[in-house]
C-alpha cells in the first residue's frame, strides 16, 4: 500500500522550494448562477457542449456531488452568496446579513481576508450581497444585479405554448437583460478578467480574482448561433419529468418566480425549449470561460494558479415539475465544482459530499492563510489528498424559514414540508434522480423513522429556526 503525502504538506514543501517561498499562489475562482451539476459533458450527465469546462475538468479533479444549503427566500443565490463570502452556514449566514457591514469593519470576508495576506483581489460580475464590493476588493469592474431586466418584461413568463407562436426571443437584444449596454453580461465579464490579467501579469503580487457570471440565470438569452447548436430533437427531457410537483403550494413555491416562467400543466415541449436556452447560454459562457483561461495562460502566471468552477445552485428546468431552484431536490441543490492547480490531481473523480462554500477555507488554506474560527465551511485538502473520506457526516437543505427541508444522512435523503408534516424519502445510492418515494413503505418505516430522529437532532445544530 502507497502512503499519500497529504495535500497540505506538498504545498509546504513547494513554498519551501528557492524562488517559491514569497511566491504564494494566484487563486482564480469562477461562479456561475443557476448552473445545475449535470451540465458539463466531461462528467457524462447530459449532451452539452462545455469544451472549456471540459478542459478544467480534465486537467483537475471535480467533486460529483456539490452541494447548497438553501436560502431563506426565494432568492437563492443571495445566501449562497453570503454562505461563501463569510464563510458561515445557511441561517447564521441569513442572521449575520444585517450586520455585514460590522463584519467589513472587522475584515472578516473572504476578500478581505486575502487581501489582508497580501494578495491583489479583484470582482467583477454579479454580486448579490448586501455589501459594498468597493469596500471588499481592491479593483471592481461592472458589478451587476441579481436579475437582468426581463424580469419585467411579461413576454419571458408563461411560455411557451406549444401551437402558438412564442412571444420571446433570446435572441433579441429589445428584451435587453443580457444583452443592457450593448454587450453581452458574459462577454463583459470576459473582458473584465482578461484586462486584469494583463495588468497583474506585470505585478509581483498574487492575485485572487471573483469571476461571477449571471449565466445561465434566466432570462438565458443567448446568441442565435449557439440556439442553433441545440435543436429541439437534441434535448431530451428529464426522466423525472412529470406535469405539476403535488406539494408545490406546501412548499411555497407553486407561484415564485422562477415557476411562472413556464406554463403549468409543465408540458415536454416548453421543458425542452427552456432547456435549449438553458444549454445555449451555458455554452456561450463556457467559450467566456476559454477566454479566461486563455488569458491566464498568457499572463504566464497559470503554473502557479489555483482555479475553482462551481455556481451558486443549481435548477430543475424540468425535473420533478419545477422549473427553478426552490426546492429540496438534487437539481436544485447541488451544483458542479472543478478544482485545478498545481499539487491538485488531473482527471480526477470524487463523490464526497461536499459543500459549494467550502471552496473559501479551501482558498485560504492554499494561500497560506490560518482558517478563521468563525468558518464553519471546511477545506477540500483532506478530502482530496485521502487524509478524510467524508467532508460532512449529514448534508442539510432548507427553503425559508417553514417551507422545506432535506437531509442527507449516508445514501437516504429526507425532504420535510413541515406545513403539512409531509415527508419524501429517497434512496440516492439507488435512485440517484429521486424517482421513487420510500416514504409510504412499509419496509422503509424503520429508515424514515431513523432518519426524522437524527434530522430533529441535528437541526439544533444547524440554528434551525424550526428547532
Amino acid at each position: 500500500m502507497i502512503k499519500r503525502t497529504p495535500l497540505s504538506c506538498v504545498i509546504a514543501f513547494l513554498f519551501s522550494l528557492s524562488g517559491f517561498a514569497a511566491e504564494k499562489p494566484n487563486i482564480l475562482f469562477i461562479f456561475a448562477d443557476d448552473q445545475c451539476y449535470e451540465t458539463i459533458a466531461a462528467l457524462g450527465y447530459t449532451d452539452i457542449d462545455t469544451p472549456n469546462l471540459d478542459r478544467l475538468a480534465n486537467q483537475g479533479t471535480a467533486f460529483t456531488q456539490t452541494y447548497n444549503m438553501g436560502g431563506w427566500h426565494g432568492a437563492i443565490c443571495v445566501a449562497s452568496r453570503t454562505m461563501i463570502n463569510t464563510g458561515r452556514f445557511l441561517w447564521r449566514a441569513r442572521d449575520l446579513e444585517p450586520k455585514l457591514s460590522q463584519e467589513i469593519s472587522n475584515e472578516r470576508m473572504w476578500s478581505q481576508l486575502m487581501h489582508n495576506a497580501g494578495y491583489e483581489t479583484f470582482f467583477t460580475g454579479k454580486w448579490h450581497v448586501k455589501a459594498d464590493t468597493g469596500a471588499i476588493f481592491d479593483h471592481v469592474s461592472h458589478v451587476r444585479p441579481g436579475m437582468p431586466g426581463p424580469i419585467y418584461y411579461p413576454e419571458a413568463y408563461g411560455r411557451p405554448v406549444e401551437g402558438q407562436p412564442d412571444p420571446w426571443d433570446a435572441t433579441d437584444p429589445k428584451f435587453e437583460g443580457f444583452w443592457a449596454g450593448g454587450r453581452h453580461w458574459s462577454e463583459v465579464v470576459a473582458d473584465n478578467a482578461e484586462n486584469f490579467m494583463e495588468i497583474t501579469s506585470r505585478s509581483e503580487k498574487p492575485f485572487f480574482m471573483y469571476l461571477a457570471f449571471n449565466a445561465p440565470h434566466d432570462p438565458r438569452q443567448a446568441p442565435q448561433e449557439y440556439l442553433d447548436r441545440y435543436p429541439l430533437d437534441r434535448i431530451d427531457v428529464p426522466k423525472s419529468f412529470i406535469p405539476e410537483y403535488p406539494y408545490a403550494e406546501a412548499g411555497n413555491v407553486a407561484e415564485v418566480r422562477d415557476e411562472v416562467l413556464a406554463p403549468y400543466p409543465r408540458t415536454e415541449y416548453a421543458v425542452k425549449v427552456h432547456r435549449r436556452e438553458y444549454y445555449a447560454i451555458i455554452t456561450h459562457m463556457d467559450e467566456q470561460i476559454g477566454r479566461i483561461l486563455d488569458a491566464l495562460e498568457k499572463s504566464g502566471k497559470a503554473d502557479n494558479t489555483y482555479i475553482f468552477f462551481t455556481a451558486d445552485h443549481g435548477l430543475a428546468v424540468g425535473h420533478h415539475g419545477f422549473i427553478g431552484k426552490q426546492n429540496m431536490y438534487e437539481h436544485s441543490l447541488r451544483t458542479p465544482l472543478l478544482v485545478i492547480g498545481p499539487t491538485i490531481a488531473k482527471g480526477e473523480r470524487l463523490d464526497a459530499r461536499v459543500y459549494l462554500q467550502d471552496i473559501m477555507p479551501t482558498s485560504l488554506e492554499l494561500a497560506g492563510i490560518p482558517i478563521p474560527e468563525y468558518v464553519e465551511f471546511k477545506s477540500l485538502l483532506p478530502v482530496m489528498n485521502g487524509d478524510r473520506e467524508l467532508q460532512y457526516d449529514y448534508i442539510y437543505g432548507a427553503y425559508e424559514p417553514e417551507s422545506q427541508r432535506a437531509f442527507i444522512s449516508q445514501d437516504f435523503k429526507l425532504i420535510h414540508y413541515p406545513t403539512i408534516d409531509k415527508y419524501r424519502l429517497y434512496d440516492l445510492d439507488t435512485d440517484p434522480l429521486e424517482l421513487n418515494d420510500l416514504a409510504g413503505k412499509i419496509k422503509y418505516e424503520g429508515t424514515l423513522a431513523k432518519m426524522k430522529s437524527e434530522f430533529s437532532w441535528f437541526m439544533g445544530r444547524m440554528a434551525d429556526p424550526l428547532k
